[in-house]
């Protein structure tokens, strides 16, 4: 396993992250003892990192990761979020990013995170989220419920917009660097390295866009983007390649973020997601799924309040 630095936070972070989703269910049912078994595998492989949120499984996948981590708990980096409980169930106020902390504190069943984050910011209003969420989530670092804070979403210019005005450890972006998307670049790279911000990256398989598996049918990408899926897998087929190889390898390859979260379970994805770190690109076969995508690259869909997708002029 690789590590780098987490921006201020000095915390050195695999490159590879244990998506935590799915332990919620969020895909596939999950079995419980294999999320578990997961978790371990994927300590014994050197991922020190871990990020969840109580949005996932509805709480589910706190609480499973919770119980992974009994004994545990001080051999990781241990991420998790505030602000977003459902589908449509936001809350940015005040006392609610309080209380939610303490919610995931006793799902983890641990006295503090590494690293507490709003989650998925572009769903509140800017007002709130600046006058009432970060100041609650300095307040919880304050505490010592976490020893970093940070923020997430989708859209990245929003992201970059909100980060310039608040003083906040990390930012993670999903879904914007990848084989189909990468507008991280001009939109957050700079920025976190002129505030040493660390930076991650999760989705490197577009919700399974970018892999063999069936797309979830909540999966909110434009038609052309899933309509990808077929020409790619038959691309890296002709190199004898998997495309999910191909995506992950891609994505811990930018050397400017942190680490870069993929979704796991079970021990047979973990063991082949790490196994990607021994995995090499063939000649000639970025360039060539650089021209296959170029008539959808960076296409994204619209999540959140719509003048929270829009850059501003002055970006």
């Amino acid at each position: 396993m690789k590590y780098r630095r987490l921006g201020k936070t000095e915390l050195n972070v695999s490159v590879i992250g244990f998506g935590a989703s799915p332990l919620g269910n969020v895909f596939d049912d999950c079995d419980a003892a294999e999320g578990i078994r997961s978790v371990h595998c994927a300590i014994d492989l050197g991922i020190n990192f871990f990020d969840v949120a109580p949005f996932y499984g509805l709480t589910l996948a706190e609480t499973r990761l919770g119980d992974a981590l009994r004994g545990k708990r001080n051999d990781i980096l241990l991420a998790t979020k505030c602000g977003r409980y459902g589908l449509r169930d936001f809350d940015f106020s005040y006392q609610r990013i309080l209380d939610s902390a303490d919610e995931s504190l006793k799902r983890l069943k641990t006295d503090y995170v590494d690293l507490m984050q709003l989650h998925d910011i572009e769903f509140g209003t800017r007002e709130q989220v600046l006058n009432e969420a970060i100041p609650a989530l300095l307040k919880i670092k304050e505490s010592g419920k976490a020893r970093f804070v940070g923020i997430t979403g989708l859209p990245v210019y929003y992201l970059a917009d909100i980060a310039r005005e608040v003083e906040v450890d990390t930012v993670l972006s999903w879904a914007h660097y990848n084989l189909l998307q990468d507008e991280i670049n001009p939109a957050l790279v700079g920025l976190c390295q002129e505030k040493d911000m660390g930076l991650m990256n999760a989705a490197p398989l577009l919700q399974r866009i970018l892999s063999d598996a069936s797309i979830p049918s909540w999966h909110n990408a434009p038609a052309e983007l899933k309509a990808m899926q077929a020409p790619l897998l038959a691309c890296c087929n002709k190199y004898g390649v998997e495309l999910s190889d191909v995506a992950i390898r891609y994505a811990i390859d930018h050397p400017f973020i942190s680490s870069t979260i993929i979704g796991m379970c079970d021990v047979a994805n973990v063991k082949k997601n790490t196994g990607v770190l021994n995995f090499s690109m063939p000649d000639g076969l970025l360039d060539e799924i650089e021209q296959l995508v170029a008539p959808v690259k960076n296409r994204m869909w619209f999540e959140g309040v719509a003048e929270n997708n829009l850059p501003r002029k002055d970006q």
